[in-house]
């Protein structure tokens, strides 16, 4: 089975975002042991911006859940993981205010000329996402705890009877995705470029 769908989306219109979202926060060097988990640290108060030409991935789930930021404040973010993924034209930026000098961006760009980036139990934590999604062997609606295609989820972040979906597998192509965390098994980025600028350099 197949579906598509298209456009973007905000927590506070729709429980979970119904397109899987895309790689992440390579940029501060998120590489832990293979078989992470969805991620269990505290947030950052700064939210950053990936895009992607095109992922491919296998093995998807996603629920809905809450982020804790330092502090203790809840943030409700949709959950989107793969068992693996392949993605094209990755760019990921963060935009930090600097007092007494302005903006500074952190740009990070992989898997272009031709290479990929390679990700194993990733990951993602994001709360607004734009995309053209295909599909394959789609369930919607599958209580969170009984989801078997995607990779180990954190059972201490999730309500098991809650809303979720999965798929054994997806294509995304002109991903635009803001997220808050992003953990991985393994990140492997072809082709890496990280650039530091001043003022406001996004993705998009």
């Amino acid at each position: 089975m197949e579906s598509q769908a298209r456009g973007g989306t905000r927590w506070k219109r729709f429980a979970v975002v119904m397109v899987p979202s895309v790689a992440a926060t390579a940029a501060i060097g998120v590489a832990l042991a293979q078989g992470a988990l969805a991620a269990s640290f505290s947030v950052s108060g700064q939210q950053f911006k990936v895009s992607a030409d095109l992922l491919n991935g296998k093995g998807f789930v996603q629920y809905g859940t809450l982020d804790t930021q330092h502090g203790g404040k809840k943030i409700p973010v949709a959950v989107s993981a793969f068992k693996s993924a392949k993605i094209k034209g990755l760019c990921q930026s963060v935009v930090v205010p600097v007092p007494l000098f302005g903006d500074v961006t952190l740009r990070l760009e992989a898997g272009n000329g031709g290479k990929e980036v390679e990700a194993k139990n990733l990951f993602i934590d994001l709360d607004q996402l734009e995309a053209d999604a295909t599909f394959r062997g789609l369930n919607i609606g599958v209580a969170a705890g009984d989801t078997t295609k995607g990779p180990k989820a954190d059972t201490n972040k999730k309500d098991p009877s809650s809303f979720g979906q999965e798929a054994d597998s997806v294509t995304l192509k002109g991903v635009k995705q803001t997220a808050w965390a992003t953990n991985a098994g393994t990140f492997k980025l072809s082709g890496l470029s990280m650039k530091v600028s001043k003022g406001k350099n996004e993705c998009f």
